[in-house]
């Protein structure tokens, strides 16, 4: 599970470098590399919304080995017609969407293998989502190193090529290792169509308020990190004369600082406050990489705050899928990871097109210190909510099957039963 999660987003994060750096540097157009992020996300995020249904009725193993490999035809096609003198915008903008209609499944898949894989090897959740998070994290941190040294020895479009080979490989391991397994189906499911089997997840999802509230933080999060990361940063380093180079420097550092948070989350979850970890390490991730932006820092600045940022957001992902796993039922795994994921995602696509558009509009530093204003409100406000504290309690009783009425959350510490959702 770690090596093919670790595959597939090494290649994910080379054409993060690559795309975009491809589309600003042959049409100059910031509105284009913004649309360009938004036709790759918004398949992605449709998709994975939609496939929950098919990973807990076919299985994760067969939907991610397909992902993969679609992924890898549709990323190749870039170079290949490119070299071809045959890549008219349109044709790009088709391959990406693609992809990402292909990858939104994949993605969702390898999260929903987690459960089995902690049962497998009999550890904690804190432990395996910790290191899911630092293999994450190390991919993030080769991936863009390798994405700009291609993009440097070889070209924007070329670089594509070891996305396609990291997509083969990951289906490769998929194959070989992944246990083929299926979810008992709920109670008079059989007789459900996809879209009855579908809802149930949103179900589930709405009914939790906490799993509710998580979401609600990280779709507005999402849609500022996508801007940073698909836009804000490459136009940054474009502007300031730096090279490629520089663009795989602060995402390496950053994914490097989280990896390592994500050993120590690994190393001690079990015994780490959930709660003031989850809410610190969000806003110290956050506003401070859109600042440093706008107060035109040098380098040296940026990559220091990156590296602080990824530390702390290091700590996010292990602990709140340790939470959303510990609250879902093992036959709805797929479908409540899906559509959790791709709400969270929901504002992804918008986050690179809009920041795209305001930068055709305006300058660089208003629009990073606007965004870092907002990612501080939405971190802090959303924080002071009662339900942050259901983090830090046990799940009421073992996940039992769902009947497909919203669940009943435990009531939170100090609390009236009627009180809770």
């Amino acid at each position: 599970m770690l090596l093919t999660q670790a595959l597939s987003l090494t290649g994910t994060r080379v054409s993060a470098v690559a795309l975009p750096w491809l589309v600003l540097t042959t049409t100059g157009s910031t509105a284009l590399t913004g649309l360009t992020a938004f036709c790759e996300l918004g398949p992605y995020v449709l998709a994975k919304a939609a496939a929950g249904p098919a990973i807990d009725r076919i299985g994760p193993r067969r939907i991610s080995l397909l992902g993969d490999l679609i992924s890898a035809v549709t990323v190749l096609a870039v170079p290949i017609a490119h070299a071809a003198g045959a890549l008219p915008i349109w044709l790009l903008l088709v391959l990406v969407a693609i992809t990402g209609s292909v990858r939104g499944p994949g993605d969702a898949a390898k999260v929903a293998m987690t459960p089995d894989a902690a049962d497998d090897a009999r550890v904690p959740l804190e432990r395996v989502t910790g290191l899911s998070g630092a293999a994450e994290r190390l991919a993030i941190t080769a991936g863009p190193a390798l994405g700009a040294a291609a993009v440097a020895g070889f070209g924007a479009a070329t670089a594509l090529v070891f996305n396609a080979a990291t997509f083969l490989l990951s289906a490769a391991a998929t194959a070989l290792a992944a246990p083929e397994r299926r979810a008992q189906p709920v109670d008079g499911e059989e007789e459900a169509g996809y879209w009855q089997r579908l809802g149930k997840g949103f179900a589930f999802l709405r009914g939790n308020r906490l799993l509710a509230t998580a979401v609600g933080l990280t779709v507005a999060t999402n849609f500022l990190d996508a801007a940073w990361s698909a836009v804000l940063i490459p136009v940054w380093v474009h502007l300031h004369d730096l090279g490629v180079g520089a663009v795989g420097a602060v995402f390496s550092v950053m994914s490097a600082a989280s990896a390592a948070a994500g050993l120590v989350a690994a190393w001690l979850g079990e015994r780490l406050p959930r709660r003031v970890t989850f809410l610190a390490g969000f806003v110290i991730a956050g506003a401070p990489r859109f600042l440093v932006l706008a107060l035109g820092a040098p380098l040296t600045a940026v990559l220091i705050v990156s590296a602080v940022s990824g530390f702390a957001a290091g700590f996010l992902n292990p602990i709140l899928a340790a939470a959303v796993y510990e609250r879902i039922p093992r036959e709805l795994v797929g479908r409540v990871i899906s559509v959790a994921d791709a709400v969270s995602w929901a504002g992804v696509p918008l986050g690179g097109l809009i920041a795209g558009a305001a930068l055709g509009a305006v300058a660089l530093a208003p629009v990073a210190a606007v965004a870092g204003v907002l990612y501080c409100a939405a971190t802090t406000l959303t924080g002071l909510r009662p339900e942050w504290r259901e983090l830090d309690a046990e799940p009421a009783g073992p996940r039992e099957p769902f009947s497909g009425r919203a669940p009943t959350t435990r009531p939170l510490p100090g609390a009236s039963p009627a009180s809770t959702g």
